[in-house]
């Protein structure tokens, strides 16, 4: 088989959500129809999606997280999805850009947009890798696509895995995926959870440090927070870049949809991890 004609088997499936195709399909558009009440009350008015933060643990913890930011996407239109993650299985430096030819859920199979894949390889030079490094086994890309299968139609994707956060990968990131937004109507997913087994009350001010940085869109300030362990965000280059894009952009608004962490769902309140849904528009 042609490596551009591999198509990527899903590697959480059953594990981070359901396998079954059917409960797939009822757990997200539960989580979807219960977040979009929430959604409407906290948002003054009407937006357009530009770049979205979501979490990527196990459905039972921030499925309904994640839920409030893909509420926003029925009715709009993306001619491709560009989802960046960080690497949790593999380290290699630079960034790694899918090579195969889709992605596959329990939901069917999500096409590369192979043309804007080569454009952006084009533009970040060196740092960029066409391969399946970081994609394998890696599940923060794989548990975003059900929410935007059952969001989006005919819709392609662009998988991005950061296997390196530096700044100058997230800078040049950001710009280039700004440059490809002036061409085509892209959505950009930034998968993170935030900080990792705090207890609860540690873990909300840690995230709340994480959170005004986003707010006010200052992508250094952020990546110096996170470099100095003030905040903490396993896709805080993924976010980063998103930020930096978004600024490239001039998009006018941000806004948290929601936070919560696992000792929400779970109970267990002595080492929780946090996840934020937000709206970059």
């Amino acid at each position: 088989m042609k490596e551009h004609d591999y198509v990527r088997p899903p590697a959480v499936a059953g594990l981070f959500y359901p396998a079954d195709e059917i409960e797939l399909r009822q757990t997200v558009t539960q989580f979807l129809d219960a977040a979009k009440v929430q959604v409407q009350q906290s948002l003054k008015e009407e937006c357009k999606p530009f770049g979205i933060i979501s979490p990527h643990a196990g459905y039972q913890f921030s499925g309904f997280t994640a839920a409030h930011g893909y509420s926003l996407l029925e009715k709009e239109m993306f001619k491709t999805v560009i989802v960046i993650s960080p690497s949790h299985r593999e380290y290699f430096d630079g960034v790694s850009t899918f090579s195969g030819k889709a992605y596959s859920t329990p939901l069917g199979e999500v096409e590369i947009d192979h043309g804007m894949r080569e454009k952006l390889l084009e533009k970040m030079g060196d740092i960029a890798i066409e391969s399946r490094a970081g994609h394998r086994g890696e599940h923060a890309i794989e548990v975003q696509l059900p929410f935007l299968q059952l969001t989006l139609e005919n819709f392609r994707l662009l998988p991005i895995v950061m296997g390196d956060q530096k700044p100058d990968y997230c800078r040049t990131l950001g710009k280039s995926i700004a440059d490809l937004a002036k061409e085509y109507g892209v959505l950009v997913v930034a998968s993170s959870d935030l900080s990792h087994y705090y207890n609860y009350d540690a873990a909300n001010e840690i995230d709340k440090r994480c959170i005004d940085d986003i707010m006010t869109r200052k992508p250094d300030k952020f990546l110096d927070d996170l470099d100095n362990r003030r905040c903490e965000a396993c896709g805080g280059g993924p976010i980063a870049s998103c930020m930096i894009a978004a600024n490239e952009l001039q998009c006018i608004a941000t806004t948290i949809l929601h936070h919560c962490n696992s000792g929400d769902s779970s109970g267990d309140k002595s080492a929780v991890v946090g996840y934020l849904s937000a709206v970059f528009s």
